[in-house]
């Protein structure tokens, strides 16, 4: 028998993903409507095309559609748009290199 928060995660995890899943697609949009501004249309198609296989392939979407998304446009001889997001911040002490290599005891 399920309990109660089984069956509110069950519920709510769908709805998640779908949200998480409609802000990427509108950053993506927006970042290669912004490098190919006359293919907007053809931008929306890609998308939705490939968030439908995303949803296929995985339960995760939105961890495969910018890699779906960019290997279609590659195949129109589109470069990749930059979707990064500028307002980002990376701490001043930030260390890439101390989080990769475990500390030692």
């Amino acid at each position: 028998m399920k309990t109660d928060l089984e069956t509110t995660t069950a519920a709510v995890f769908p709805q998640t993903v779908s949200a998480a899943i409609t802000r990427l697609k509108e950053r993506l949009q927006y970042g290669y409507e912004r490098a190919y501004p006359d293919l907007r249309q053809i931008i929306h198609l890609v998308l939705d095309e490939e968030e439908t296989k995303a949803w296929k392939i995985s339960e995760f979407p939105h961890l495969l559609l910018p890699d779906l998304v960019e290997a279609h446009l590659d195949r129109l001889n589109l470069q990749p748009a930059d979707t990064k997001h500028a307002e980002v911040v990376v701490p001043i002490d930030f260390d890439p290199v101390a989080i990769s290599q475990p500390a030692l005891a």
